[in-house]
C-alpha cells in the first residue's frame, strides 16, 4: 500500500516542483500587483491618498457605485430567489429558455451590454424618441449606470441558490403545505432557512460585482465627471490624467472590496459546510 501511494503521488522532484511553480504563478498574478496597487497609491504619503478619496469627484464616484450596488443588489435577490424557487420547484413550458436567459451576462461581453442599452435607450435608439419627448435621459444618466450594473449582476444569486434548492428537494415544504401553512409562510419558514448561506454567498458575489463593473457602465456613462462616474471609471480618468497616486489610490478601494469579499466568501464557504 505504501509503495501504491508512492506511485500514484509521484516523485518528490515533481511534487516540489508543481508546488513550486503555483506559488511562483501566484506571486507575479496575485501578490506583485497587489503590493504594486498599493506602492503606487501611498508613494506620495498618507496626507495624499488620503486628500485623493475625499476630493469632491472621488467622493461622487463612491455615491455613485453604492447607489448603484444598492439598487442592484436587492433586485436580483429577489429576482435570483424568484427564479430558483421557480426553476427548482416547477417544470413549464419556457424552464430552459429562463435558465438560458439567466446565464445571458455570463456570455455576452459587457461592452456589448452597454451598446445594447445605447441602441434601445440612447437618442438615435428604439425608445430614444420617446423619452426624449418625455424628458427622460437613461443613457449618459444614473438610470443607464444602474440597469447596466443589474444586467451583469443579473445571474449570481440565482446561479448560487439554484444548485442549492435542487439539492435540498422539496419534502419539507409539502410536510408544511400538508400540514396548513401557506405559501409565504412555507416559504420564509421552511425554504428560506434551508438556503440561507447560497443567497448570502450570491449576495456577496452580486455586491463585489456591482462596484468593480467597468465595461458595461463605461459605456452607458458618457464619462461625466463626478456625474456619471463609478470608482473604475474615476480611476481611470486620474490614471489618463497622469495621476498615478491618486488613481491607484482609487484602485486600492476596490482591492481592498475584493479582499474583504474573499474573506467573507470563504467565511461562508466554511459556516455552509455540514457538520
Amino acid at each position: 500500500m505504501r509503495r501504491s501511494a508512492r506511485s500514484l503521488s509521484g516523485p518528490a522532484f515533481v511534487r516540489w516542483g508543481l508546488i513550486g511553480a503555483a506559488v511562483l504563478l501566484l506571486g507575479v498574478f496575485l501578490i506583485v500587483p497587489l503590493v504594486a496597487v498599493f506602492t503606487f497609491a501611498f508613494q506620495k504619503g498618507w496626507e495624499a491618498y488620503v486628500a485623493a478619496l475625499t476630493y469632491p469627484t472621488a467622493l461622487a464616484a463612491m455615491r455613485l457605485t453604492l447607489l448603484a450596488a444598492a439598487i442592484a443588489v436587492p433586485f436580483n435577490l429577489v429576482f435570483g430567489l424568484a427564479a430558483s424557487w421557480l426553476i427548482a420547484r416547477f417544470q413549464f413550458r419556457g424552464r430552459s429558455l429562463l435558465m438560458t436567459l439567466i446565464d445571458l451576462p455570463f456570455s455576452v461581453s459587457p461592452v456589448i451590454a452597454g451598446l445594447i442599452f445605447v441602441l434601445l435607450f440612447g437618442r438615435q435608439g428604439w425608445l430614444g424618441p420617446w423619452l426624449l419627448d418625455h424628458d427622460v435621459r437613461v443613457i449618459f444618466a444614473v438610470p443607464g449606470i444602474v440597469l447596466a450594473t443589474v444586467f451583469v449582476t443579473f445571474p449570481f444569486v440565482a446561479r448560487e441558490v439554484l444548485p442549492v434548492m435542487e439539492a435540498q428537494g422539496s419534502d419539507e415544504e409539502e410536510a408544511a403545505l400538508t400540514l396548513g401553512a401557506s405559501g409565504w409562510r412555507t416559504f420564509l419558514t421552511v425554504t428560506l432557512p434551508k438556503v440561507k448561506w447560497g443567497v448570502l454567498y450570491g449576495v456577496i458575489l452580486c455586491n463585489a460585482r456591482a462596484m468593480g463593473e467597468f465595461g458595461a457602465v463605461s459605456v452607458v456613462s458618457g464619462h461625466v465627471r463626478g456625474v456619471t462616474t463609478t470608482l473604475p471609471l474615476h480611476a481611470e480618468i486620474l490614471y489618463n490624467e497622469y495621476d498615478l497616486a491618486g488613481a491607484f489610490a482609487v484602485a486600492s478601494l476596490l482591492t481592498l472590496l475584493a479582499l474583504v469579499t474573499l474573506v467573507v466568501k470563504k467565511f461562508v464557504e466554511w459556516r455552509s459546510q455540514p457538520s
